[in-house]
């Protein structure tokens, strides 16, 4: 009996996955287990208004962080920084970025270029969420590019690497974003 019942329900479900359609005389036939087609991109092409948003979506809204935007698509790193985490990125505003040597930031953003931009990007991103009230005077973060950056207190504020101060800190769905005033290179 059991056996039976397991039969029809498996029968059932192969017949309501298949689904006909005709438009202008065509019928087609397409099957279906309930999953929608991917979308193009990854994570970071998910439509979500309600939400929190995310890493790239919170740097994609502020026009001050748009040459670190285009960095992270020329480097790959859009659908990563988008998903879960947790992330701490800190994020060189586009006057930190205008204080590197003049063509620096041309010659990174160049394809061939990808694997020392991916570095740099990747030293300004931590793993874990880290908020400024956590930041302690000489504590050293390990970064994803696998070289620390340390932490200095002045004046009661996280001072990063010894002179990179955090402008602004900012909760996303998957971390959080310090906003920085220069560009944090790896020694």
């Amino acid at each position: 009996m059991k056996k039976s019942i397991m039969i029809l329900a498996v029968l059932a479900l192969a017949f309501t996955s298949c689904a006909k359609t005709e438009t202008a005389g065509e019928t087609t036939t397409t099957e279906s287990a309930g999953i929608e087609p991917a979308a193009t991109g990854g994570q970071e092409a998910v439509v979500d208004n309600d939400s929190a948003p995310d890493i790239v979506k919170l740097a994609v809204s502020n026009p001050d962080l748009s040459t670190l935007v285009k960095g992270v698509q020329a480097a790959g790193l859009a659908t990563s920084l988008s998903n879960a985490g947790p992330f701490t990125v800190f994020a060189p505003t586009n006057e930190a970025f205008a204080k590197l040597p003049a063509g620096a930031l041309d010659d990174l953003m160049k394809p061939e270029n990808k694997d020392k931009l991916n570095d740099i990007l990747g030293h300004h991103t931590y793993v874990g969420v880290i908020k400024t009230d956590y930041l302690t005077d000489g504590q050293s973060l390990g970064m994803v590019d696998g070289t620390p950056i340390s932490i200095k207190m002045v004046d009661g504020k996280p001072v990063i690497n010894g002179t990179i101060n955090i402008l602004a800190s900012v909760p996303a769905a998957n971390g959080i974003v310090h906003v920085v005033d220069s560009v944090i290179l790896p020694n």
